[in-house]
């Protein structure tokens, strides 16, 4: 399994646990996404983080929806 599947599994299942375990699981999908350089997504989980902490729950979906599927296509293109 590559590291983006990992993170794209782990972004997935970000809505079982506490919010310590899904903020911590963010901290870890970060450095994964920073290690490849993919600083745009860098970006979208910062946001996604932001609105976690915020109790903004419809957009954390909705920015961790948009990870997902623009990792997916990164996943495809580096196949």
């Amino acid at each position: 399994m590559s590291k983006l599947d990992t993170v794209i599994a782990t972004l997935n299942n970000l809505e079982v646990g506490s919010l310590d375990k899904i903020a911590g699981q963010l901290v870890s999908v970060r450095a994964e996404l920073e290690r490849q350089d993919l600083v745009d997504m860098v970006e979208k989980i910062d946001r996604c983080s932001e609105a976690l902490a915020r109790g903004e729950l419809s957009d954390f979906r909705r920015l961790r929806e948009t990870v997902v599927s623009r990792l997916g296509h990164i996943r495809v293109k580096s196949s």
